[in-house]
């Protein structure tokens, strides 16, 4: 009696771009996409070739294929969705440690520059990874929430209020201002970072929060923002919010200096006369109010005029002190 044949089925992996099969030289391991977990490929390249050819037209996340969870989405919390997404940015598959990253409001993790990238082409309804619907982007949160801090700020100028007893509708959108400020600086935007380390050293419809405000002013100014790098040196100079030093104070005060900030360049000289944090030079000092008295800032035109009435750190002149 003939035994009947049975086919064979190949249980080889094979990348879905070049072909390669897994174990070979030139594909000694294959990675599945992050996104879909089916497609296989040997390398970056042929991943993100293959998803400009065809895969990016059929790729379908994980989560749109299980059971929808009773729970939304975006009540996971930032630790899980990084267990969730790994150490790789799911749109470009790069290292996140890399570059400046986002959360997006459902808590995924993304570097800021590829979220950009796919608003820029349209891509702003929502997260692409689990799809749930997202608010505008962080620029325009950050906008919307400044224009409604400033009708109560006006209002607060005109006498009709004050910060320290708002009635409840300017309160119920200082909260508001609050809100989307925090939204914007969650996704690494620098403006709103700094204007929420302003509101919390200020008590401006808030509890002062000098420990929060400094936070803030460090997220801002590590991302090269002046006036949050300006700010800090002044919370490191008095010791508000974090510990005392007149070291870090010159530290920030010099970057927020150098990108022209006059009131910077004063209290940088400040420390060059004093030898607070730098060591004592009256010519530095000298040289920097220049810099700040030339841009209109009063305080630095006052002690410069002092430096040549006495000659210390410039020729003395009495016509320049008068000047």
């Amino acid at each position: 009696m003939a035994q009947k044949k049975t086919k064979q089925v190949s249980l080889e992996k094979v990348c879905d771009n070049c072909h390669a099969i897994e174990g070979s030289l030139i594909a000694l391991k294959l990675s599945a996409c992050a996104r879909c977990g089916l497609a296989l490929y040997c390398s970056k390249d042929c991943q993100r070739a293959h998803w400009k050819v065809n895969h990016k037209n059929c790729c379908v996340a994980k989560a749109d294929r299980a059971p929808q969870c009773q729970e939304p989405l975006f009540a996971c919390n930032g630790a899980a969705s990084r267990d969730i997404v790994g150490d790789k940015c799911s749109i470009c598959l790069d290292s996140l440690a890399a570059a400046q990253v986002t959360t997006l409001q459902c808590a995924h993790i993304f570097h800021i520059a590829c979220v950009s990238e796919l608003r820029k082409f349209g891509v702003t309804q929502a997260c692409p990874l689990c799809r749930t619907p997202l608010l505008a982007g962080p620029e325009k949160v950050c906008e919307e929430a400044s224009r409604r801090y400033l009708v109560v700020d006006r209002m607060v100028a005109r006498g009709e209020a004050s910060w320290s007893a708002l009635p409840a509708a300017a309160q119920h959108e200082v909260d508001e201002v609050v809100t989307g400020w925090r939204t914007a600086a969650d996704q690494g935007h620098a403006e709103a970072q700094n204007y929420l380390g302003y509101i919390f050293d200020t008590g401006r419809g808030v509890k002062k929060n000098y420990v929060e405000a400094a936070q803030w002013y460090m997220k801002s100014a590590n991302q090269g923002y002046g006036p949050a790098q300006y700010s800090l040196g002044h919370h490191f100079a008095s010791g508000r919010g974090v510990e005392e030093s007149h070291t870090e104070a010159a530290h920030w005060f010099r970057k927020a200096a150098d990108q022209g900030i006059a009131e910077a360049q004063c209290k940088y000289a400040t420390l060059f006369m004093a030898g607070r944090g730098v060591m004592q030079s009256d010519v530095e000092a000298a040289l920097w109010l220049k810099k700040a008295a030339d841009q209109g800032d009063e305080e630095a035109q006052v002690g410069l005029g002092i430096k040549y009435e006495d000659g210390c750190g410039v020729v003395k002149s009495a016509a320049e002190a008068a000047r």
